[in-house]
């Protein structure tokens, strides 16, 4: 079977604070290792009460300084928040702190609303249409300096960190494609344009030093119980968690709701149904199949999981069942 990684968004659970949530996901990174999952990585959003880790690069370093052999990165960083020199020293230093155990996957999204990402960057003059260049000047810090150079990132120079490029369209699918690096599709919550996405960077894909083929990472949601019924039961604070935010009242990750999502609206239910496709909640084989018609069915070289659950050692269960049922090797 192919690889199964972690994206965590370091949850805020109802009833707990950010010190909580912080600590829930040092302890689910060391789970996560011990049971043979190959990358944990964190995602930069901002300005929202239920996720933890907008300091991606702070807990990014803090989490691969628990783990021992786990790969530990972006998922991702947003560019345009952030000048490229800046992210070449962040990473060039977690590099050197962790070597060969740092991703940075790069997206153009703000992560935020426009208010904040004007908080962030001060002016919004930086906008998403120069991401490629962006992207451009990031690897070219990371590049061995040449004679001369006046700016060098120290650290970040010479330092041979992963890049990817993260995308919900072929946008970042054409981007990863011209520029000969892996690809990661946010099919887990924005799966309109998965296929698509994925014949644009296969068919248009150029090999480069860093990639010699097409290499595909997909989103997708997993809540894994010992019965479909209990389950169904932890999913509903993803239910909750995704109709109060597309509603305009994001929050905490809510506790469970017995019957929640027999309770929903039909415009609440087709969202579901459009946004929420690729999400597999059940038993450990009801899990397994879906997860591998996926994989038939789109060809990814890896999975990354997400698993929004309310309660942590139900989370910790949800990752065991499935790294069973996948019949990924556990390391010691």
């Amino acid at each position: 079977m192919i690889p199964l990684s972690i994206l965590d968004l370091a949850p805020v659970p109802q009833g707990a604070d950010v010190s909580r949530a912080l600590a829930n996901t040092l302890d689910l990174a060391r789970h996560a290792e011990t049971l043979g999952y190959q990358r944990y990585w964190l995602a930069e959003h901002h300005n929202m009460p239920g996720i933890a880790s907008a300091a991606t690069s702070v807990l990014i370093g803090a989490v691969a300084a628990a783990t021992r052999t786990l790969r530990v990165g972006a998922g991702g960083v947003m560019l345009p928040n952030h000048a490229p020199l800046v992210i070449a020293e962040q990473f060039g230093t977690l590099a050197a702190l962790h070597p060969g155990r740092i991703d940075l996957g790069l997206g153009r999204a703000p992560g935020s609303d426009q208010a904040t990402a004007q908080a962030l960057r001060r002016t919004l003059s930086g906008d998403v249409d120069a991401f490629p260049q962006d992207v451009a000047e990031l690897m070219h810090w990371f590049a061995p300096a040449e004679p001369g150079q006046r700016v060098i990132a120290n650290p970040g120079e010479g330092q041979d960190v992963p890049i990817w490029i993260l995308g919900s369209s072929t946008y970042g699918a054409r981007l990863a494609a011209h520029l000969g690096l892996p690809y990661a599709f946010a099919s887990h919550f924005a799966p309109g344009d998965l296929m698509r996405a994925l014949q644009v960077y296969r068919d248009d894909f150029k090999p480069s030093a860093r990639l010699a083929e097409p290499y595909v990472m997909l989103g997708y949601n997993v809540i894994a119980a010992e019965t479909d019924a209990a389950a169904t039961h932890l999913f509903t604070s993803l239910l909750q968690a995704f109709i109060n935010a597309r509603s305009g009242r994001p929050g905490k990750l809510p506790s469970p709701v017995e019957g929640y999502g027999s309770r929903l609206s039909p415009s609440e239910q087709a969202m579901v149904d459009q946004t929420l496709v690729h999400t597999a909640v059940g038993a450990p084989a009801t899990v397994r199949a879906k997860l591998a018609a996926f994989v038939d069915a789109t060809g990814a070289n890896e999975l990354m999981i997400t698993s929004q659950i309310w309660d942590h050692d139900a989370r910790r269960r949800s990752l065991a069942l499935l790294a069973e049922a996948w019949g990924m090797p556990a390391s010691a």
